[in-house]
């Protein structure tokens, strides 16, 4: 039977919803990283990081090639890179428009019984 859809991207966003894998994609927009490399821009254990990555090649959403002992971990596409630029942008959007009610609710209301 076919999976919907709708059902397709929903599980496609839960593998997104973790911040390690979301932190991964972002290094890896600027290119191929060894798992030393990762290791040392994320603050995270090295089976953790593993594990993440593991869910991350399984769906297909990076590629991993090994050299001797050295792993390298690549995006598998450029739409990736385009997601995180689009939410990065929505993100911004939408922070935006509370920094703009922040703002109207900080201003001081006028005292009606001193006017």
């Amino acid at each position: 039977m076919q999976v919907p859809l709708y059902q397709a991207k929903a599980e496609f966003f839960r593998m997104l919803g973790h911040p390690v894998r979301i932190r991964v994609l972002e290094l890896l927009q600027d290119g191929p990283k060894p798992v030393r490399s990762l290791l040392a821009e994320i603050d995270v254990e090295p089976s953790n990081l593993s594990q993440q990555l593991a869910v991350l090649r399984r769906s297909g959403i990076v590629v991993s090639t090994r050299e001797g002992s050295s792993v390298t971990y690549a995006l598998a596409g450029v739409e990736v890179a385009d997601l995180l630029r689009a939410a990065r942008r929505i993100l911004t959007e939408m922070l935006a428009g509370r920094n703009e009610l922040l703002a109207e609710l900080r201003q001081v209301e006028p005292d009606p019984v001193n006017t």
